[in-house]
């Protein structure tokens, strides 16, 4: 993340990259090439993950590493569950974490890290969403946090370096690669909100990272019939464009670029799903239902970003994405507060009527 000292900017983002087919099995000689010769604790999920993360300890192993494997066994992380890996890492004094797994996993590592004051190596097996650059956390996971130990404790830092084996993303589930996607084209509304805060709110605006945002968003967009599971080349777009994101996170010193009111709109969602019992889905694939009607909100070419989505093959409606219609009108009308950060949607956000229309006019749910 980017600090200020007066007008000295400092930004942190990961300083080595290393992707490609068979990636994690050079994860020795990157370890070498970084000069961590100390004690590494592996973090992981579940048995898909489990799997990926003991090939790697196998290639450790040959090369004489000493090593700890945890596994994260929740569906959503509670503070226990980093608190039980902070005392696990007090024990065995790693150099280094090396986080094996997708979002969750990478969540977990991120805190696991900051808390005992270490770096850490991100290595995901699916490419869903910008987190596998950048130094943020899923929503629901810092709002737990914030609430148990207080709002310090749930910042993290971005990886030291990234391990991107792209034949194993390649292979994750199907609904990865859309989610990706999906939270790749949502910069556009983010930024369009970053633009607005910063007329009207006089907040801080960066054109390098907004560019860089915005070109992320652009590459995958250009490529849209090419993004599809099962193909290395697919995974290398959407991985470097996921990365260039979150170095964009980096580069501003918040996740304004990636970040707007099609974030708040998909937060609304998950807040709803476990105070209500709506369902909810992966988050690339909310925030690109949010990013439809926002456009349409900001005046911009909503109908082109349809398209675009389409043609990967992402959900463009509510049900499609296997989403209730009453639960998207709802998270429209709250989204504005869910965290202190303006948009378009405002201060007052939407009433219950012009949410259903902008729902029924972008066509995430029909019209009764």
């Amino acid at each position: 993340m980017k600090k200020y000292i007066d007008k000295l900017e400092f930004i942190e983002s990961p300083r080595y990259i290393f992707f490609g087919p068979k990636a994690l099995d050079k994860t020795p000689l990157i370890l070498k090439s970084l000069e961590i010769k100390g004690t590494i604790l592996i973090i992981t999920g579940g048995t898909n993950t489990s799997k990926i993360a003991e090939r790697l300890a196998d290639r450790l192993d040959d090369e004489g590493w000493k090593y700890d494997i945890q596994k994260v066994a929740t569906k959503m992380p509670k503070t226990k569950d980093i608190e039980n890996l902070v005392e696990k890492g007090k024990n065995i004094h790693p150099e280094i974490l090396i986080g094996v797994g997708g979002g969750r996993v990478l969540d977990v590592t991120k805190l696991t890290a900051a808390w005992l004051g270490l770096k850490y190596l991100s290595a995901p097996t699916s490419a869903s969403h910008d987190g596998v650059a950048s130094p943020c956390i899923n929503f629901l996971l810092s709002r737990q946090i914030e609430s148990t130990k207080g709002p310090e404790w749930a910042i993290a830092e971005a990886p030291f370096a990234i391990i991107a084996d792209t034949e194993i993303i390649k292979n994750a589930p199907p609904e990865t690669f859309k989610a990706g996607f999906g939270d790749l084209v949502s910069k556009i509304t983010a930024v369009k909100d970053w633009e607005l805060a910063s007329k009207l709110r006089a907040e801080r605006y960066s054109e390098y990272a907004a560019s860089m945002a915005i070109l992320s968003a652009k590459i995958v967009m250009d490529h849209a019939s090419e993004v599809r599971p099962g193909f290395e080349e697919s995974a290398r777009i959407v991985v470097k464009a996921l990365i260039g994101s979150g170095v964009a996170i980096s580069i501003a010193g918040s996740s304004r670029p990636a970040s707007g009111s099609e974030h708040l709109f998909s937060h609304a969602l998950d807040i709803l799903a476990e105070e209500k019992g709506y369902k909810n889905t992966h988050h690339g694939i909310q925030v690109a239902l949010g990013t439809i009607m926002m456009a349409d909100l900001q005046g911009q070419d909503w109908k082109k970003i349809r398209e675009k989505l389409v043609e990967a093959g992402v959900p463009v409606t509510a049900e499609e994405a296997g989403l209730d219609r009453e639960a998207v009108i709802e998270a429209l009308t709250i989204a504005h507060k869910v965290r202190d950060r303006f948009t378009i949607l405002g201060t007052i956000g939407l009433t219950e009527t012009a949410a259903r229309k902008l729902a029924e006019r972008t066509g995430i749910i029909s019209t009764i």
